[in-house]
């Protein structure tokens, strides 16, 4: 299992959407709002990173090419690497959000989604 208490005090905040105006957006949202945020465009590229250790809090859209937001999280928790997951979607339907929260999510919005909440959101994810 990832140790993630190192990662809890670092703060960052990965941002994993196959939208590059997204990854940008989002990013200067929480680095405005205080936090370190590093971006990718795959969930595939998360997972060949060198990162998931210093990654406090998880941004992913649900629907990407590859492996899909959904199947990040069931990958990461088969690896034991317990990162809280916040989902982002312009495509959600309540059986995904279902399944999503049921594995673990912290919340499940829909895009375009209000800037505060995500950003609140972020904060509880962190204090849990």
């Amino acid at each position: 299992m990832l140790d993630m208490s190192t990662a809890r005090r670092a703060n960052l905040i990965a941002v994993v959407d196959d939208d590059e105006l997204v990854r940008v957006s989002v990013g200067r949202l929480l680095k405005a709002s205080g936090f370190r945020a590093v971006a990718f465009g795959s969930a595939e590229d998360l997972l060949n990173s060198d990162r998931l250790q210093e990654i406090a809090c998880l941004i992913a859209d649900v629907r990407m090419p590859g492996l899909s937001g959904l199947e990040l999280q069931a990958r990461l928790k088969a690896q034991q690497c317990r990162i809280p997951i916040i989902f982002i979607t312009a495509h959600g339907d309540a059986k995904m959000r279902i399944q999503a929260m049921r594995d673990g999510a912290v919340e499940f919005l829909t895009k375009p989604f209000d800037k505060a909440v995500l950003v609140e959101t972020v904060h509880a994810a962190l204090e849990d």
